[in-house]
């Protein structure tokens, strides 16, 4: 009997409220500026109710007058109703609205009840996919959480908001960053003084790239900001290194923070002072919430399943972009990493925190003359879509790189200004302006630092 029972279980519906929501539409067309964003053609039960609703959506976005007879001749014109069986079901629908006044609480069950169901059947995918067995267990987890988050993702409803209130949440926002002068409680610190005046810091939401050619520092830059916010926020820290193991990147970090030459610490000859800087080093780092993940070919969905488990997250690392992959069935790789560039802006927004990723550049730099070799937007690697997402774009670049390259003379004291000497290019600053920021570079230590006398950032 139960096992019956089961069988006849009724989808959630309410059909009274989709026929009063369109009843009220009918009756008062100008119902629709109520109701605008809060449902859509999918989420009525019935067929004839989306062909309505469709053909409503479509009258009124033309600006088409709208009532019962006007309606129906739309529904013939398009295949949905004959005029018969349309004029008697439509007058039903416009005599069976209790109140036109409360269309958006007709609205809200009709969109409750759609998720309702949208939920019955994401489980009924999940529990296919699980006996299957045709995908890895952990695809198959990833998988269920993602359908269940865009559920919960997409169940908000997010209305107008008047400039009076905006203003005053701007106004105390404003009043805090001067009583700790300057300091915005709300944006993420790079640890780097000179560009982060520039930036104007890192805000929630920011997609930040940073290219570079090859061997210019990029996987450094982006772990010693790591390191800096860790230590400065207290947040979690979380870094996807598709290129290099837990190891490896561990060992760069130790080096760079025990300012120890990285090729001394891949040899284990160090002295009896470097044991000291590296144990200070690691009794630092380990009261730090960084978590890495080194898994290859990783792509967006696992990343937010991952970063979901992860409590008072503050930053995100990619390294890098270019070994990333969709789930998207796309040959053009182009469009791929338009599409991952695209659901990382959308990651950034969704869990509100600044997430930095590195990117290759083209080879084009290395041809061009003299200073030439600076990078543009223009350089970046495989899609233009990274420019548009991006909030901030970083290029890195170095003189002393070109020159190890071209074997290039030059005198003892300019080979070691220009050794140490490294630019970040701010090419493009959604909230502020663009420049290059001078910074120092200690390569043997894999460190980047600022050049202006700043204690306060402490870099």
């Amino acid at each position: 009997m139960d096992a019956q029972s089961n069988l006849i279980k009724q989808m959630p519906v309410a059909i009274e409220a989709e026929q009063a929501l369109l009843g009220s539409v009918i009756i008062k067309p100008e119902s629709f500026d109520k109701i605008g964003g809060m449902v859509d053609t999918d989420d009525f039960y019935l067929e004839e109710h989306k062909h309505i609703f469709e053909a409503l959506t479509s009258m009124y976005t033309r600006s088409k007058v709208i009532d019962t007879v006007t309606l129906v001749n739309t529904l013939v014109e398009r295949g949905d109703r004959d005029e018969a069986g349309g004029i008697s079901y439509i007058s039903l629908l416009a005599n069976s609205v209790p109140s036109v006044a409360n269309v958006r609480d007709y609205a809200k069950i009709v969109r409750e009840k759609s998720t309702l169901r949208r939920l019955i059947r994401a489980c009924d995918e999940i529990n296919e996919e699980a006996y299957e067995e045709a995908a890895p267990v952990k695809s198959i987890v990833d998988s269920a959480e993602q359908k269940i988050f865009d559920i919960s993702n997409n169940n908000d409803v997010k209305e107008f908001r008047h400039i009076r209130d905006v203003l005053q949440d701007v106004y105390q926002d404003m009043e805090k960053k001067s009583e700790l002068h300057g300091e915005d409680p709300n944006a993420t610190k790079t640890g780097f003084s000179g560009l982060d005046r520039v930036l104007v810091q890192m805000g929630k939401g920011d997609l930040i790239i940073v290219g570079a050619r090859p061997g210019m520092g990029k996987t450094s830059f982006a772990l010693n900001i790591a390191t800096n916010v860790a230590k400065a926020t207290k947040k979690a820290v979380a870094i996807f290194s598709l290129e290099m193991s837990c190891e490896q990147l561990v060992s760069r970090i130790i080096s760079s923070e025990a300012m120890i030459d990285s090729g001394t610490l891949r040899s284990g000859l160090l002295k009896p002072e470097d044991w000291e800087n590296i144990a200070h080093v690691i009794s630092s780092l380990s009261g730090c919430d960084i978590y890495i993940d080194d898994t290859s070919a990783i792509g967006t969905t696992e990343m937010r399943s991952k970063l979901r488990r992860l409590k008072n997250l503050g930053l995100v690392v990619i390294d890098y972009i270019g070994l990333m992959q969709t789930n998207q069935k796309i040959d053009n790789r182009a469009q791929q990493v338009g599409e991952i560039s695209r659901n990382l802006k959308i990651m950034a927004k969704d869990f509100g925190i600044p997430i930095i990723c590195c990117a290759q550049l083209n080879r084009g730099t290395e041809s061009r003359p003299g200073a030439g070799k600076r990078p543009t937007l223009a350089d970046l690697r495989d899609s233009g879509s990274i420019e548009q997402d991006a909030d901030i774009v970083l290029f890195l670049y170095r003189d002393e790189y070109y020159k190890d390259i071209s074997g290039g003379a030059q005198n003892d004291a300019d080979a070691a200004d220009s050794a140490n000497i490294a630019e970040v290019i701010v090419a493009k600053n959604r909230h502020g302006s663009v420049k290059n920021v001078k910074m120092g570079w200690v390569g043997q230590f894999t460190k980047f630092r600022t050049l202006e006398d700043d204690t306060k950032y402490g870099n």
